[in-house]
């Protein structure tokens, strides 16, 4: 079974999200934060982690950019998932190592659309 972290501050999303991934027969982990993130991502490694820009105490790219500099354990495909819609937003996260965009809100099928395009389906 494949396994997806979300790292969200929204409870909110984090339901929505996690009722979608379990659909899809998804394991599902969650963290408030990108600090809680990088524990989780330590002790779990996720296939994929949903992961939205604007977060207290470690935003979504600081999150990144972080996962990304630890060439052990950074094979999770990262899909951000946010309201930053601007196109500087969207190349940031793809030159921090993003693999796919997704706009809140979304749904199963878009949601379940990213996961195909980056291999996880």
């Amino acid at each position: 079974m494949k396994s997806c972290l979300i790292v969200d501050d929204s409870k909110v999303i984090r339901k929505v999200a996690r009722h979608i991934l379990e659909a899809l027969k998804f394991d599902v982990m969650e963290a408030a934060d990108g600090v809680e993130a990088l524990d989780c991502c330590a002790e779990k490694k996720p296939d994929v982690i949903l992961l939205d820009w604007n977060m207290p105490v470690m935003s979504g790219m600081d999150f990144l950019r972080a996962y990304r500099s630890e060439a052990i354990s950074n094979t999770a495909k990262v899909i951000f998932c946010t309201t930053e819609n601007g196109i500087g937003h969207i190349q940031a996260a793809i030159n921090a190592g993003a693999d796919e965009y997704v706009m809140k809100p979304f749904d199963r099928q878009t949601l379940e659309s990213k996961l195909q395009m980056v291999g996880c389906m």
